[in-house]
């Protein structure tokens, strides 16, 4: 690690806005006005993320956004790209600085570190790998992976060759694992043998087995011996994981054809990766993501909004990029394309709170310190846990090159942010250099510090909202803006969010639907399987009219240019333009940013023949834990004891994961359902939300309405414990 001090730290915004108005004659008077630029004039921004990111494609586009219509906009047409490409870019310049590409630690203690050129190299070698095993451009690659440096290598490898990036946690069950899985029909398995969380090794090797003999297109296994550490012992894992080829064989190639190795160049919208999110009905939707949209959003979100620079840049020298996920949630992803721009990532792969029978929330920021993290980012709940288990950060080593904090994942609370305010003004003292107003150009506004109890040199906070469905965020961070405890900052630029109320109306100041009312580049090219995108279009499109507000500012365009995005979130835009997301407006769960349908915990809960019907809501909503309970009809004369529950606890950690076991579960005499059969869940949360029964529900439509009374009274008794 290169030991030259860090140089002043102009927001990276602020150079985008020098650029604009050196390049393209472009001033705003505020934040409020360049973001309306970028939403209205959507070739001239996205043009200029292109050039001011200097994006490279061997052949020139024809267009930026050839047709402006949801879904199905066609972006850079003509364009060639290839997101390994982007990141290889940065191999000599970043290593000739003395930085590494990944540093990682697990809660063993184990430590990697992967130099630059040994990132391409170990790149270079798996993919000519899988080439030689007959991977082509367009095939899918199923990898079942812990957040680890060689996670990072293998996704690398896979899009290089142009085939199809799909990853699970191996804190997943084979169920939902193959409910993934099955969908895509993967010709390649990269997985692991098992992992280490809270104390506690868990072998894979069995799930690792059953999910080859349930994927009749899989030719090739690669198993990354994760657990096995003596030499005896991964001689072992390998021998019970036959056929496969071991990860460090695959990445062990050193020679002409690794160092000649380059990505291939693809179509702007060649698919990059899978990813899941899962709605109230069905299978997980497999949510297919392009190279060139997902790159170009990930630079301008990741750089501008969120504030990481590149490691050997002089503005940004010394950068180094945490944010704390497993594979199964989208900041995997995230903080993978730190590797974009050049920035060292940092990961720590294991459980943040330490283990259960030694809780210690102190565990990512020693990681942190030690390692020198200057971005750290996790999901609010963490910052929640460090709070009311009175973490003391001055107990948990240097931490003063931390200069920002990011969240997303759930609300984070006032008193969350508050806390992690105070324990770095604590850190800081009085000594900390002004960050919020450096680097200001000539005729450019200045930035408002005062704010809400803001103080000068406060810890920013880089609070996003955004989500697996288009690999981004719509609302987050400037760190040019002022701070309230509790808020967003700002709309993002090129994302036209909205909140709309129940007419489709945009308001201000009121709780409504989350809407985004123009394209952005990395929404969905499509789901897998998804006959006519029906199930696309019923996902994000169906809840407005098309052609309704898609014209921020007034007007509609005509139907044939689709609906406006309904994302499924609670969204109040405050007068300022600050935010706040309150919790899914659907019957998602959403526990702490891993989102999962319904569907799935029924299929595993009512598995056990016990169990005659269930149905779940997850009361996640603003300044409060998300709490899920469970409700369940047990055959004629059971009861609900502790091996019960236990056993429907068992059934739901097997099969889905031990993250979304409920708070409690109940059991009641029937399930309210529609005429039709549907399970009224979004009616029972709102119920549970404290609002009126006879606003949520219509008694008329449903099949039982006589068990309302159970639930109205379960809703009295919720709330007396907990006020919303």
């Amino acid at each position: 690690m290169s030991t030259a001090p860090t140089a002043p730290f102009t927001p990276q915004i602020r150079l985008y806005q020098h650029w604009l108005a050196e390049h393209r004659g472009l001033q705003f008077d505020d934040y409020d006005a360049l973001w309306r630029w970028s939403t209205t004039e959507l070739d001239a921004f996205w043009q200029s993320i292109w050039d001011y990111f200097d994006l490279r494609s061997p052949t020139p586009h024809t267009a930026v956004l050839q047709r402006n219509v949801m879904p199905g906009a066609t972006w850079f047409p003509g364009a060639q790209v290839n997101y390994a490409q982007q990141v290889f870019r940065h191999v000599q310049p970043a290593h000739a600085a003395g930085f590494s590409a990944v540093v990682s630690r697990n809660e063993k203690g184990r430590a990697v570190e992967l130099s630059w050129p040994e990132l391409r190299r170990q790149v270079a070698a798996l993919a000519l790998h899988l080439q030689a095993q007959g991977v082509k451009p367009g095939d899918r690659v199923a990898a079942y992976l812990p957040n680890i440096p060689e996670t990072m290598v293998a996704f690398l490898a896979v899009v290089s060759i142009g085939a199809v990036w799909s990853v699970c946690a191996p804190d997943m069950g084979t169920h939902a694992v193959l409910d993934r899985f099955k969908q895509i029909e993967p010709v390649a398995l990269i997985a692991c043998d098992g992992v280490t969380y809270g104390g506690r090794d868990f072998d894979r090797l069995a799930v690792v087995a059953e999910l080859r003999a349930a994927l009749p297109t899989v030719r090739h296994v690669i198993l990354h011996t994760n657990l096995a550490e003596e030499p005896a012992a991964v001689d072992r894992a390998l021998e019970a994981a036959q056929p496969c080829t071991a990860f460090s064989t695959a990445t062990a190639r050193v020679d002409a054809d690794t160092a000649a190795f380059e990505p291939l160049w693809l179509p702007f919208d060649h698919p990059l990766w899978i990813v899941y999110s899962s709605g109230t009905t069905g299978l997980p939707k497999p949510i297919v993501h392009g190279h060139g949209g997902t790159m170009i959003v990930a630079l301008a979100l990741k750089i501008l909004h969120n504030d990481v620079g590149c490691s050997y840049r002089p503005n940004s020298w010394g950068e180094r990029y945490h944010w704390y996920s497993s594979t199964g949630w989208v900041m995997w992803n995230a903080q993978t394309s730190g590797l974009l721009n050049g920035t060292t990532c940092v990961v720590f792969d294991g459980n943040p709170g330490g283990s259960k029978d030694q809780p210690d929330w102190t565990t990512l920021w020693r990681f942190a310190a030690e390692q020198g993290v200057t971005f750290f980012g996790a999901g609010a709940a963490f910052f929640a846990n460090c709070l009311k288990a009175g973490v003391d950060l001055s107990t948990c080593g240097d931490l003063s090159k931390v200069r920002a904090l990011g969240t997303t994942g759930s609300p984070l609370s006032e008193d969350a942010q508050n806390w992690g305010t105070a324990q770095f003004r604590q850190l800081r003292g009085s000594s900390l250099p002004l960050l919020l107003g450096e680097g200001r150009g000539e005729g450019l506004p200045e930035p408002s510090l005062s704010h809400m109890g803001q103080q000068p040199g406060d810890i920013w906070w880089c609070n996003i909202s955004g989500g697996t469905d288009f690999a981004g965020a719509f609302i987050g961070g400037n760190r040019e803006l002022p701070q309230t405890p509790g808020r967003m900052q700002c709309r993002l630029m090129g994302c036209a969010v909205e909140s709309w109320n129940e007419q489709g109306q945009p308001v201000i100041d009121e709780v409504g639907e989350l809407v985004c009312a123009q394209p952005i580049p990395s929404m969905p090219l499509y789901f897998v399987g998804d006959k006519d995108n029906q199930r696309l279009l019923g996902s994000y499109f169906d809840m407005y009219p098309t052609g309704h507000g898609r014209k921020p500012g007034g007007g509609d365009l005509d139907k044939e240019a689709g609906a406006v995005w309904r994302h499924g979130d609670w969204l109040r835009i405050h007068p300022d333009g600050s935010c706040v997301i309150y919790g899914r407006s659907d019957a998602t769960i959403n526990r702490h940013g891993l989102r999962m349908g319904t569907s799935e915990l029924y299929s595993a809960v009512e598995a056990l023949p016990e169990v005659l019907d269930s149905m779940v809501v997850d009361l996640e909503y603003l300044g409060r834990e998300s709490y899920m309970p469970l409700f369940v009809v047990l055959r004629p004369g059971l009861s609900l004891d502790d091996a019960m529950t236990a056993k429907i606890n068992g059934a739901i950690r097997t099969a889905l994961s031990p993250r979304f076991l409920p708070n409690e579960v109940f059991q009641v005499a029937e399930i309210p359902r529609t005429l039709s059969g549907k399970k009224q869940e979004l009616p029972i949360k709102k119920l549970l939300l404290g609002q009126p029964l006879e606003k949520v529900i219509n008694k008329e439509a449903m099949a039982n309405p006589g068990c309302l009374d159970w639930y109205v009274a379960f809703a009295a008794e919720h709330q007396a414990r907990q006020p919303i």
